[in-house]
């Protein structure tokens, strides 16, 4: 397991309120040993003028998910400042409507920095934005 404690989706979901995942529908759905899953829906607050799931939308999905996981997987996450220090995205398949599901994994989790991959999915499980988000743990101010 990579979670130092292994977080309840209650817990997880107290983090959203008054927050992007907020305005933007997120919502953590699963968590694994391995892995963290979180929904959007494709709606009108996450759709381009063209009426498909827009590619920032995606991004703040997996960076979201990214970042909680980084955050979760700190050796004293009570102590830490975890923030994404670089984020890419391939779109490869254009959404109009439903819920796309977003998983991450750890590639690799070293001290400070962490690299995750984020893969985004239809609900037919299409393969919609495949993403990597590397993080820097630092402490938090004052704890030395």
């Amino acid at each position: 397991m990579i979670w130092h404690t292994k977080p309840s989706l209650e817990v997880l979901n107290q983090l959203v309120p008054n927050t992007l995942l907020s305005t933007l529908g997120i919502k953590f759905t699963e968590v694994g040993d391995e892995y963290l899953e979180a929904t959007m829906p494709v709606d009108e607050r996450t759709k381009q003028p063209m009426g498909l799931l827009h590619g920032g939308a995606s991004v703040a999905l997996a960076e979201s998910l990214g970042s909680v996981a980084a955050y979760l997987s700190a050796k004293d996450p009570m102590q830490s400042v975890v923030v994404g220090v670089e984020i890419n995205a391939n779109h490869l398949k254009s959404v109009q409507n439903g819920i796309v599901t977003g998983r991450v994994t750890a590639i690799k989790i070293g001290k400070r920095l962490q690299v995750w991959q984020i893969d985004i999915k239809d609900q037919n499980e299409n393969l919609v934005c495949s993403s990597r988000l590397t993080t820097l743990t630092t402490k938090k101010e004052g704890n030395n």
